[in-house]
């Protein structure tokens, strides 16, 4: 092996991605799951150079011939490079998190930092901290020792921090939805960051931007830049703009793995649109509906009679938290699917929220769809947030019942006045590249009637062209798409 990787458990692992993706170079994932198996593999050192994750950090640098000594003072090692025979060893996960912090904007400066968790990222990101002139670092752990002056998480929320900053493995992928720490009840935060990278946004995170924290940022952007980092050792070269680097081969990564999940009314078109957008961006594409009735056994209008509209959503909810951790899927959700919060936050986790937004005369009614089986069912949607007033933030009459739900779960939005296309949205949405490349011909083509919704009232090429962008401020990459007639040029 020349590059790689070596750790314990490395399923997850995006480094693979990521290195190739930035240098070209053929770079091994190299699972060692027993020490006895790690000290053999560094014993015999064929490789160039290497990363090294959990657990083996700490034993790598007895292996290692020159420790950098920012290394050496954090207690661990993260890249290796063998140079005639001899390891040199670095840590590039301090260069990763320092980056990370900068590029947001968190400032140290004078301010109280507590960081959850005891393991080895701790010292990391302690060092970090006090390197950019923290007045205090408060350490958290869920067994605090007295002695060492650790906190429990109860007392880290009267500790007055202004910063957090999560290095334990609470929330990561699969063990999604997990956060021991109250930072609502924490007034004077400043930044969050966490360290955790899958899902893109951890429940910690979430609660961060809830409470409206101005910084909350997981840490895919310091995986990237510790790997631009050591791809410098890697080939004894600076990259002309290593930050450069990072935000590229970052948006790259994001775009490649995050999910697109389409919102909207029954029968607005999430499904047929959803197949088409993933096969052309590559995507598994999920329909939650699909998958309700093949766990369940029984179709939605049988749930329905059985169980009720709240026996559905129980079992929409749970669909909707099974698929939303994955990631590289397009998943079409169920016209109800706003009604719980809880089922947007589980989408925003690891993707980016497209609403679909057709006039409601252009709905078809009907099909199986119990909300659906006439106008007046569909209306009938709409009547709580229709009685709150129309043209609400200037969308006309019923498309306010999504947007109204949107506020009701405390994610406001800025509508943006004005026509564009979908290309355009997908690039708000950062997906732009792909689409261009893939799908725009299939849009942009020369036949403008051709409809995109066999068997229910017609998506036009030309309504696919006039689109309005909608962000909500929960996900940043959030896009409303608003379907309305092309107007006639004259």
């Amino acid at each position: 092996m020349e590059y790689g990787l070596i750790g314990a458990k490395l399923g997850h692992s995006y480094s693979k991605i990521i290195h190739e993706m930035l240098c070209g170079y053929h770079y091994d994932l190299c699972p060692l799951p027993t020490e006895e198996e790690a000290r053999a593999f560094l014993a015999k050192r064929q490789f160039k150079a290497i990363n090294v994750t959990i657990p083996y950090k700490k034993l790598v640098m007895e292996y290692c011939s020159y420790i950098d000594p920012r290394a050496k003072a954090i207690g661990a090692v993260n890249t290796v490079v063998n140079k005639n025979g001899l390891l040199y060893g670095y840590n590039t996960d301090y260069m990763g998190f320092a980056h990370l912090c900068d590029a947001h904007g968190v400032s140290f400066a004078g301010k109280t930092v507590v960081i959850l968790g005891t393991g080895g990222t701790h010292n990391t990101t302690s060092a970090v901290a006090r390197d950019k002139g923290a007045a205090k670092v408060l350490t958290v752990s869920r067994h605090p020792d007295p002695e060492k002056g650790e906190l429990s998480y109860a007392e880290a929320v009267s500790s007055g921090a202004q910063i957090v900053i999560n290095t334990t493995p609470a929330g990561m992928y699969p063990n999604v939805g997990v956060c021991n720490l109250d930072v609502a009840a924490m007034p004077d935060l400043e930044a969050v960051v966490d360290v955790v990278y899958n899902p893109d946004k951890t429940e910690l995170i979430l609660r961060a931007e809830e409470a409206g924290v101005p910084v909350a940022v997981g840490g895919l952007e310091m995986l990237v830049a510790q790997a631009v980092y050591a791809a410098e050792y890697f080939l004894d070269r600076k990259f002309e703009d290593a930050p450069v680097e990072i935000r590229r081969i970052t948006a790259a990564l994001r775009r490649d793995m995050l999910n697109i999940a389409l919102i909207g009314m029954p029968s607005s078109g999430k499904t047929t649109l959803g197949r088409m957008l993933a096969k052309s961006l590559g995507r598994t594409f999920v329909d939650l509906d699909e998958e309700i009735v093949k766990t369940d056994g029984r179709s939605i209008p049988d749930i329905f009679a059985a169980e009720g509209e709240d026996g559905f959503r129980t079992k929409e909810t749970a669909e909707t938290q099974r698929f939303g951790k994955e990631g590289r899927q397009l998943i079409s959700c169920g016209g109800g699917i706003v009604k719980k919060p809880e089922n947007l936050r589980a989408l925003h986790q690891n993707g980016v929220i497209l609403f679909i937004d057709r006039p409601v005369d252009a709905l078809a009614v009907g099909g199986g769809r119990p909300l659906s089986s006439s106008m007046d069912a569909l209306r009938q949607m709409g009547v709580r947030v229709l009685a709150l007033g129309p043209g609400q933030r200037g969308c006309p009459d019923f498309p306010a019942m999504f947007h109204m739900l949107y506020e009701d779960l405390h994610c406001p939005y800025v509508l943006c006045e004005g026509g564009g296309h979908l290309a355009l949205s997908l690039l708000e949405a950062g997906f732009a590249d792909e689409f261009l490349l893939h799908l725009a011909p299939r849009i942009l083509g020369d036949n403008e009637a051709a409809p995109l919704f066999d068997g229910r009232s017609p998506l036009t090429m030309a309504e696919a062209l006039d689109l309005r962008v909608c962000r909500t401020s929960l996900c940043d990459g959030d896009v409303h798409l608003q379907l309305r007639p092309a107007i006639p040029q004259e």
